[in-house]
């Protein structure tokens, strides 16, 4: 039962469902969400779900119905290469075409209600600074079939490989 809550909750909450691992249902009801359902780490389930198809594996029928209310089997990986190169492209647009991104920088929210503020919502908290020092130092989101790809777009990006090493002036 709680697990079928769950799935009509979030499917008006996500039109695809996207849940970051780390996801606890939050508690209160100005949340949304059932009472039944607060603190619980649906973020981990999802991912068990995924990885090791608890609860699904020999259930085509369950299955289905996630499949039926958006639920990716594919995981928040290649969801979060498209917000890592969304925020890239937004970066790069605002310092000239240069992708040279400080390890510190995360996305960030506008300061107060404001008309025009480049980064949508969903990239606020991004820490777009480490996702692309993974990118270098640990080749995050560019193995695999997709890689040159990626390689390609950040290089239209102005993305720089090697950064100098010290402190950058801002």
């Amino acid at each position: 039962e709680k697990k079928r809550t769950v799935q009509s909750t979030t499917s008006r909450e996500f039109s695809t469902i996207r849940v970051p691992s780390k996801f606890v249902v939050p508690s209160g009801h100005e949340n949304g969400w059932p009472e039944d359902l607060w603190d619980y780490q649906l973020g981990a389930k999802t991912m068990a779900v995924r990885q090791k198809q608890l609860y699904v594996k020999n259930h085509p029928d369950r299955k289905r119905q996630l499949e039926e209310i958006g639920f990716r089997w594919s995981g928040n990986a290649t969801l979060g290469w498209l917000d890592v190169v969304h925020a890239a492209a937004i970066y790069s647009q605002m310092h000239g075409r240069v992708l040279n991104v400080p390890f510190d920088f995360v996305v960030p929210e506008p300061p107060r209600a404001q008309e025009s503020w480049p980064w949508p919502e969903q990239l606020w908290g991004l820490r777009l600074g480490q996702r692309l020092k993974d990118v270098r130092l640990k080749g995050s989101y560019i193995k695999g079939k997709d890689g040159p790809t990626r390689v390609a777009q950040l290089e239209a990006l102005g993305f720089v490989w090697s950064p100098k090493r010290g402190r950058r002036q801002r």
